[in-house]
Parts: C-alpha cells; sequence; structure tokens
C-alpha cells in the first residue's frame, strides 16, 4: 500500500480565456513587477497589452523586466530582485514560458531571502541553504506547453560563469509553488511549428520520466500516461496547424497534467544529462537537447521497466502493445512526425572529445536524479549514453 500526502497550494485556472480570471480574483498585491522574456515576443503578441489593461482595471500598478532568456541566467535573476526592491512592488507576474516562469520563481525566493539566489541551491555549486522566509507572491500565466512549471514547484537556472545549470524547488514548507497560476490555451495560439515540438517532448520526457522514476505512484502514474495519450495525439496536430483550438487546449492539459507529475515524483537522470550539455551550450533548446539522448537513454532502461514501457507504448497509441521496445519505436515515430527527429549535437559545437566533462559535469550538478533512476547507472553509464547519441 502507498502512503500518500500532498497539498496543492496553488489556484489554478485553466480554460480559454482563463486570463479574464485575474480581473475577478484578489491578487497577492498592490504592485506587480512582469517578468517577461527578452525580444519582445509578449508585446508583438497583445498578450501583455491584455494583461496590463487588466492591471490597470483593477487598480494594480506595475512596472517592467523584459530580459529573460530561453536558459535563464542568474543575472537576470539577480537584476530582477534589485528592480523589486527599488519600485517597492509586492508580487511578482510572470507572464511567457517556462524560462520566464523559472526566473519569477528565482526572483521571488531572492526578493525575501538574504544573499544571492545561488547559495539555496543544491548541487554543484550552490550553497544548498534552506528558505529562511517565504518567497514573494507569484502569479504564472504560462503562454507554452512544455515545462509546467506553472504546477509545480521547481525551477531550472543556469550559472552563466560557471555554465551550471541546476533545477531547485522546494515542495513542503517554505514551497516555491505560485500563488496563482493562469493556463489559457488562446497565449499558446502563436508559439511557432519547432518551438512547440520541443516543447512538447519537454511535457513528455517529464511525463515519461516520472512514470519510471522510482519515486513514482499510482496518482503521479495516472496523471503521467494521461499527459502522454494526449501529447502522443495532439502534438503532431498543433506542429502542423498552430492555430487548432482543439490541439493547443489538449497540450496545455497535457503540460499541466505533465507539471502534476513533476510535482508528485519528478525527473530522472535523462533532464540531468541535458541540463549538463545546454548549461554549457545555451542555444541548445531544452526540449530538442532531451530528444538528442532519449533513444538511448530509454533503451538503457528498457529492460528493467519493461510493464511501464508497455503501458506508456498503449498510451501512445499501440493498444496491443506486448514488447517494451514498441514504446521507443513510438517516441521515434512522434519525434519523426513533428519534424524534429535525430537533433545533432555537433550542430552545436560539442565535440567527442567534451563528453566526458559533460557526463561529469551531470553528475556534478545534478546527481541527485541519478538516485532516482529504475536503477543508478554509473557515470561511465552517462558518458555510453553520451557517446551513442552523439551525432
Amino acid at each position: 500500500m502507498q502512503n500518500l500526502s500532498f497539498l496543492f497550494p496553488t489556484q489554478l485556472y485553466f480554460g480559454k480565456g482563463s486570463l479574464n480570471r485575474l480581473a475577478e480574483v484578489e491578487l497577492p498585491g498592490k504592485k506587480a513587477l512582469i517578468v517577461t522574456s527578452a525580444g519582445g515576443s509578449m508585446r508583438r503578441t497583445g498578450y501583455l497589452d491584455r494583461l496590463t489593461g487588466i492591471l490597470d482595471q483593477v487598480s494594480v500598478s506595475y512596472v517592467m523586466f523584459e530580459k529573460i532568456l530561453p536558459n535563464p541566467h542568474l543575472e537576470h535573476v539577480m537584476e530582477a530582485v534589485d528592480v523589486v526592491r527599488a519600485e517597492g512592488c509586492d508580487f511578482i507576474i510572470a507572464l511567457g514560458g517556462g524560462s520566464t516562469i523559472d526566473s519569477s520563481k528565482a526572483t521571488a525566493i531572492a526578493c525575501t531571502n538574504p544573499g544571492n539566489y545561488w547559495d539555496y541551491v543544491e548541487g554543484g555549486s550552490g550553497g544548498g541553504k534552506p528558505l529562511v522566509k517565504p518567497m514573494l507572491p507569484l502569479v504564472a500565466i504560462t503562454t507554452t506547453a512544455g515545462t509546467g512549471t506553472e504546477a509545480d514547484p521547481w525551477l531550472v537556472i543556469t550559472n552563466e560563469t560557471t555554465g551550471e545549470k541546476i533545477g531547485n524547488g522546494y515542495a513542503t514548507g517554505l514551497s516555491t509553488f505560485p500563488t496563482i497560476s493562469i493556463v489559457d490555451p488562446d497565449l499558446m495560439m502563436t508559439v511557432p511549428p519547432r518551438l512547440t515540438a520541443y516543447q512538447g517532448f519537454d511535457a513528455l520526457f517529464h511525463s515519461t520520466e516520472g512514470y519510471i522514476n522510482r519515486k513514482g505512484n499510482d496518482v503521479s502514474g495516472m496523471y503521467a500516461l494521461k499527459a502522454i495519450e494526449l501529447i502522443a495525439k495532439y502534438l503532431p496536430i498543433a506542429v502542423k496547424d498552430g492555430s487548432n483550438e482543439e490541439a493547443r487546449e489538449k497540450m496545455a492539459l497535457a503540460n499541466t497534467l505533465a507539471g502534476f507529475v513533476e510535482w508528485l515524483s519528478g525527473c530522472t537522470s535523462e533532464h540531468s544529462i541535458e541540463h549538463a550539455r545546454s548549461g554549457v551550450k545555451p542555444a541548445i533548446t531544452h526540449g530538442e537537447g532531451l530528444i538528442m539522448v532519449c533513444k538511448e537513454y530509454y533503451t538503457f532502461y528498457k529492460d528493467s521497466c519493461q510493464e511501464k514501457y508497455i503501458q506508456m507504448a498503449k498510451a501512445m497509441g499501440r493498444e496491443n502493445a506486448t514488447d517494451p521496445q514498441e514504446f521507443i519505436d513510438a517516441l521515434m515515430e512522434l519525434a519523426e512526425a513533428c519534424g524534429v527527429a535525430n537533433p545533432k549535437m555537433s550542430d552545436y559545437g560539442i565535440r567527442e572529445e567534451d563528453l566526458p566533462m559533460i557526463a561529469h559535469h551531470a553528475w556534478y550538478t545534478m546527481g541527485g536524479l541519478f538516485q532516482v533512476d529504475p536503477f543508478v547507472h554509473t557515470e561511465a553509464d552517462t558518458l555510453g549514453i553520451l557517446q551513442r547519441s552523439y551525432r
């Protein structure tokens, strides 16, 4: 019998038009720092104007911070902290994808706790300190279907000085869940096809990793299999036709379910391996980096997770699956259908002779995730997965 105990402290609003709910609910402050990505995409799409219009309507003032990169930097987190303190902001609104929401979580932590955000990161050169005070309230408005960070307490930040990309967060006690989360598929209609695919695979791997994770349980497994089913069915449609409202809504739901999986069971070392590469080569999109190693990673664990692989294959549409290899085959077929099969590390300047360093970096920065794999493999095994994945 499994023993389960959990509290989901986020008020989450899901569905078409959910952004408008911000005009109806009690926001957690009177002056917000609005955090968005660099490049102005939230302005071009009109999403920022919609948000500020609602804030004007409810008499909440705001200041802007528009510097977040796809692999968000510690430097920008601490810059945002300075703005919060200088402007007297009492809560944060994140408008964007996983990088924006993760940066906002880190900012919210560092605003209320002494020192630098990196002081509280566990792994690598992080200080590993416990939080002293609750983080600043956060409203998370996701515009992508990828990380599920609106529905979990985790965040990933890159220390650009050391090249360390490390996940962090707190599910209990002084937790790092958002206060309010908005999941509005209308805000996801403008994501380009390739990014739609990479983000969808991120959500997929959160689900598959959470399903084979040693911490997995019946509740997280239920969410994982449903997310896998939705992604396998609707991601190719969303990639082909981004204006398809049903596909966008189903992918938004899959993403949020994958966030629940992240919260209840978590990732495995597939994410450690990816972070080690995109930490030193930040041009690698996270989902793309996961695809780079997925075939060899899941092949490595195939014999130890046979029944779970068969269940995942069935969720991906192979209703009569009896062989765990069918999950791996379905995975690669999905990548082909979405036009993102076989990405190359070499395209980003990674050389074969760099792979031992990357394997070591994976263990140094996020070694904890190797402990929740189906079985703990060695650093030499990690190197083998990278070498067999190298192109």
